[in-house]
């Protein structure tokens, strides 16, 4: 009577009604347990059969405890697990993509409740992607984030940045095309025949440098230069006012990167690359006034023993026509670049530089006839030091602006 009490104590009996069949729990009246004594607990209406010990219910605490969890334990060893097979043995998955789902929804909510103020237009932006071909596949446009290490003195992007931008763009429009060989700039069939680009002429006409965090867009394309040369020209506008920034154009032939010497353009080459060009006038007027040759007399101010450093070799083993830029401004006066800034610029490449070649840099600063009003006007000669040239420049400078901090929302320490 003692164990039939606990038993019903914890399963409650089932009441009987009609056409329903009473619940029987381990599998049918009459069953021994594990020391052989039979239990049967039985109402009139019916009844529930449990397996059960003869003894008294264990205490603990004073507290009796019931028998369910010792009885399903011993259903449970009766039992016969299921067979070991690959599938059962497998980790629960829906667990690990649960907790992944709900870290992946916590971190969106989060990334909602982020105050964005103020809030830019240009975030929205992926400026950092390779561009893309528009104008029926005739011009290539790429956006440029400016960064804080491409900024100057002036608080303004330099014009080498200007000019990375340019060559940046150019070769990424050969790729974009499916034109882009093993060489710097190479189709395939200009590398099957050793060829490369080498620029020729280069001119730029800069309105306005941006400053440190504007997102240019820079357009690209191609024309013909005469039988054996190509042009390309670009412009940069900022992408959300589509100001015009800077345009600039230059000349390309062909070398053979094996004996450095120039090249005709082959038809092979020609198939590839003419139906690229686009019939259209030069983006600047050509500046057709002959540039002058400097020397020791007839130059103001002289710069040498500027040699190449391995960084400024491209992947043809020749200095990069950027840093030509650089060493021009070497020999520019002090005066001249702290109140004053490059807005047009022109270049006549001569002959290549190698890392073993040792440059001197000379400036003269024109007269005032040749200056434009309220403006200054140098020619440039890049030599190497045994005396061939390789390079012919002429800048154009205009005053800078009166106050350069409000671009930045730059404080003086002074007024701090």
């Amino acid at each position: 009577m003692v164990a039939a009490a606990a038993s019903s104590a914890f399963f409650p009996i089932a009441q009987a009604s009609s056409g329903k069949k009473s619940m029987v729990l381990g599998g049918g009246s009459d069953n021994l347990d594990s020391q052989g004594i039979k239990s049967k607990f039985a109402s009139s209406s019916g009844g529930l059969h449990v397996k059960t010990n003869a003894q008294a219910p264990p205490k603990i605490n004073g507290t009796s405890v019931g028998l369910a969890t010792e009885v399903l334990k011993k259903e449970d060893a009766t039992s016969s697990p299921p067979p070991r097979t690959f599938i059962n043995q497998l980790p629960d998955w829906s667990v690990l993509l649960a907790a992944i789902t709900t870290i992946f929804l916590a971190a969106e909510k989060q990334w909602t409740l982020i105050d964005w103020k103020p809030r830019r237009p240009d975030m929205l932006v992926d400026p950092f992607g390779l561009g893309r071909i528009v104008e029926d596949g005739l011009v290539f446009s790429q956006n440029f984030s400016i960064r804080s290490y491409e900024i100057g003195a002036d608080q303004t992007a330099s014009i080498e940045t200007m000019m990375n931008h340019l060559q940046e763009t150019a070769l990424n429009h050969v790729r974009s095309a499916g034109l882009l060989g093993d060489g710097f700039g190479s189709t395939p069939e200009m590398s099957s025949r050793n060829l490369i680009w080498v620029v020729t002429k280069m001119q730029v006409l800069v309105n306005r440098y941006p400053t440190w965090g504007d997102l240019v867009q820079v357009d690209t394309w191609v024309g013909a230069s005469g039988k054996n040369g190509m042009r390309r020209d670009w412009l940069i506008r900022d992408s959300k006012t589509g100001e015009t920034l800077t345009r600039a154009t230059s000349v390309w032939v062909m070398m053979n990167k094996h004996t450095r010497r120039l090249s005709k353009i082959p038809v092979e080459v020609r198939g590839e690359i003419e139906p690229y060009f686009i019939d259209s006038a030069p983006i600047v007027d050509d500046d057709s006034r002959k540039l002058p040759k400097l020397d020791d007399c007839t130059a103001d101010y002289v710069r040498t023993g500027l040699t190449p450093r391995w960084n400024d070799l491209d992947v043809n083993q020749h200095v990069n026509n950027v840093r030509y830029i650089g060493w021009i401004l070497e020999s520019a006066p002090v005066s001249i670049l702290e109140t004053n800034e490059l807005y047009s610029l022109t270049m006549e490449y001569r002959r290549e530089c190698g890392r073993d070649d040792a440059i001197q840099s000379l400036t003269a600063v024109c007269d005032g006839e040749s200056r434009d009003v309220g403006g200054m006007e140098c020619d440039h000669l890049l030599r190497l030091e045994n005396g061939p040239e390789v390079l012919r420049g002429r800048t154009k400078w205009r005053p800078k602006q009166a106050n350069n901090f409000g671009i930045l929302d730059h404080v003086p320490a002074e007024a701090a």
